[in-house]
């Protein structure tokens, strides 16, 4: 009864981790950056974009120019996050094939826990290359608000929603993974036995 609940339950983590990994990719608040100047004004930095948000409610964006003009954490966070959603991704899809309420397959339970397998250690993967990179740009930027070399009049960035979304989206990732491969080692109570069990019980009743 438990094992179908465990795999439904890992496989609803992690689409809603991969959802989420997805949106961390293209949201552009993974820096914001408050100027004192122009309290009104409120400038963000994604992997793909910087953007202006202004108090009226109006919002400009502008892609980056150069993939290699980027600081070293934004080009790396790039490909990492890539991967995060294409390993996902293909974890749904492994993972779908192998559970036990899929009657495809019902046969090859063999198969069908290779590919439980598969899929929770893809998402394993995809929830690790969520995190890294959303933790390398958390870091730089600590160390950029931090750094005494700048002097204090210069607007230091800080932590954007992104950030936080992303690391929402590893973990869920990585406990939707560690719910589908804990449903492998489980055992599966067979209804056969379980009729048998009640058979048996039922004998000694009658004979007490």
């Amino acid at each position: 009864v438990y094992r179908p609940m465990m795999q439904l339950s890992g496989m609803l983590f992690s689409l809603l981790g991969w959802v989420l990994s997805c949106l961390t990719t293209y949201l552009p608040q993974w820096k914001n950056l408050n100027l004192e100047l122009n309290e009104l004004e409120i400038w963000t930095m994604g992997l793909w974009q910087a953007c202006v948000v202004q108090e009226e409610g109006g919002m400009q964006c502008k892609d980056f120019d150069s993939f290699l003009a980027l600081p070293p954490e934004l080009r790396i966070s790039r490909i990492l996050m890539f991967f995060s959603n294409g390993s996902g991704l293909l974890g749904l899809l492994l993972s779908g094939f192998g559970l036990d309420c899929l009657k495809i397959g019902e046969r090859q339970q063999e198969q069908k826990k290779r590919l439980l397998l598969c899929g929770g250690m893809l998402f394993w993967i995809s929830g690790i290359t969520t995190i890294v990179p959303v933790s390398w740009v958390a870091h730089s930027t600590v160390q950029e608000f931090w750094d005494e070399n700048i002097p204090d009049i210069v607007p230091r960035w800080d932590f954007g929603e992104a950030l936080f979304v992303g690391w929402l989206a590893g973990f869920f990732l990585i406990l939707g993974g560690s719910l589908l491969n804990c449903t492998i080692c489980s055992t599966e109570v067979h209804p056969s036995l379980g009729h048998y069990a009640v058979a048996e019980q039922q004998d000694q009743c009658q004979h007490l």
